[in-house]
């Protein structure tokens, strides 16, 4: 997974992040743990918005390059300095795997009840499960 620096700011106890690299791409939440967490869904959602539209990815700079920047240096002297991952879009690939029948039928009903399809459900449990290790 690629990563981003983000920038994340704290005003009247909610916490705002930004990636310097993706300017316009923002978002935040009442902790560190949510702003770092919904920055990482709507970085990959703006990546994938922009690859759609055909507009070119930036180049990502290191920390010493954005240093230089002397806009990134007024907006970092009061905010964390972090990188974030995101996901860059993919074509879906056809598997074949064996499950337990039990298992399936699990996930079959648990899929139906979120309203997704079983490949988007095991997708999505896989990505959860990533991201948690």
């Amino acid at each position: 997974m690629p990563l981003a620096y983000a920038l994340i700011h704290e005003q009247d106890g909610y916490f705002g992040i930004s990636f310097p690299d993706f300017p316009g791409c923002i978002s935040g939440g009442p902790t560190n743990e949510a702003a770092l967490r919904k920055g990482s869904e709507g970085l990959s959602f703006h990546v994938s918005g922009m690859i759609e539209d055909g507009d070119p990815l930036p180049t990502l700079r290191t920390l010493a390059e954005l240093k230089q920047d002397p806009e990134f240096r007024e907006l970092a002297s009061d905010a964390v300095v972090t990188l974030v991952a995101f996901e860059l879009p993919s074509k879906a690939v056809r598997i074949n795997i064996s499950i337990d029948e039990n298992l399936l039928d699990a996930i079959d009903a648990a899929a139906k009840e979120a309203g997704m399809s079983r490949s988007s459900f095991l997708a999505e449990a896989a990505r959860t499960r990533i991201r948690a290790a």
